[in-house]
């Protein structure tokens, strides 16, 4: 399930054409997509791509057009950029863009309804209640804690880097929790949470040919693996080959790719899990369908794991960019560094 290096594939550049590279935006994520689409702008030039940046928060994205893009790269994050948003409009533009379709994108970004079909498949991940808004009175948030026990963790369904993220502990913080997820998403995800090791896998691909990258184990000082350690300290460790027995890494990489498949993604995504210690079973969480490509990001982490860098895998990436109505791109791995 895992890529192999012997099969990897070269991209010609040649053929790419005109590539924006979609970074910034007007999520609450704007800081990190700056960081990421930076960094896959200057891998991309380095390569010979002709490429630019293109800021949506900034420009009109019916300038796309104007400049004779052939194809996007998306490094947006969040709102209004990983939500089948931008997608769509770039089906509207016929641009080709990388990433997930308009359907897999907006369902993966809300993690309710991304929770429903992984259930419906028969996938696991954790026991949750959703608060609609009108339902944040103090006995409906109270009455969580009936359902699901503590400690939990409660969220905004529709951020990401761990934005208004809380790990609740003691009933009297879980008020105080809900109403900081509520200040960026009108509903509130309330989450069983499952005390062990958290890990993600990015996975590559379509369809039957998605193909696992390694996994990578995660270690965050007093589990607090929160917006400031992932991308402003160094103080996480990431375990890459992740030290895991033999059957569970294979295991993460069999769910990685069943979550991703039933949520109808493509391109490049990264599902992210924890492992209860106390009894090694893994539960999805989430589903990212334009992970972080920063300094700190782990699908490059990962792929360097297999020996492909960072260049070489944001060409691949771009390469991969179609439309919903375009068929597959055959699937060959990106070529590793020299």
């Amino acid at each position: 399930m895992s890529v192999d290096p012997k099969a990897l594939g070269k991209v010609a550049v040649q053929e790419l054409g005109k590539v924006a590279v979609l970074l910034g935006g007007t999520s609450a994520e704007r800081d990190i997509s700056l960081m990421s689409g930076s960094g896959v702008l200057a891998a991309l030039q380095s390569l010979g791509v002709d490429a630019q940046g293109f800021d949506p928060a900034q420009r009109d994205l019916t300038e796309l057009k104007k400049l004779g893009i052939d194809r996007c790269f998306i490094a947006l994050h969040g709102r209004h950029g990983e939500d089948g948003t931008v997608q769509g409009a770039l089906e509207l533009l016929g641009i080709p863009y990388t990433g997930s379709g308009v359907m897999a994108s907006a369902v993966a970004m809300d993690k309710v309804m991304t929770k429903r079909i992984w259930l419906a498949e028969g996938l696991p991940t954790p026991r949750h209640v959703c608060l609609a808004p009108g339902e944040h009175s103090a006995e409906q948030v109270q009455a969580v804690l009936a359902q699901i026990g503590l400690p939990l963790i409660v969220k905004p369904p529709r951020e990401g880097s761990s934005i208004g993220v809380t790990k609740v502990q003691i009933a009297g913080q879980i008020a105080e929790a809900v109403t900081l997820a509520a200040r960026y998403d009108a509903d509130v995800l309330c989450e069983e949470f499952i005390a062990g090791e958290e890990v993600t896998c990015p996975v590559l691909g379509e369809g039957a040919s998605v193909q696992a990258l390694p996994v990578i184990r995660i270690r965050a000082p007093e589990g607090a693996y929160d917006y400031q350690n992932k991308y402003f300290t160094d103080v996480v460790k990431y375990h890459c080959p992740s030290g895991l027995p033999e059957a569970e890494e294979r295991e993460i990489q069999r769910l990685a790719v069943a979550s991703y498949r039933a949520l109808g993604c493509r391109g490049w995504g990264r599902a992210d899990l924890m492992i209860r210690a106390s009894d090694r079973q893994p539960f999805l969480l989430e589903m990212n369908t334009s992970p972080g490509m920063t300094t700190h990001s782990l699908v490059p982490m990962s792929a360097l794991a297999v020996g492909i860098d960072y260049a070489q895998l944001c060409l691949w990436i771009v390469s991969h960019a179609r439309l919903d109505a375009q068929p597959p791109v055959a699937l060959a791995a990106p070529a590793p560094a020299a």
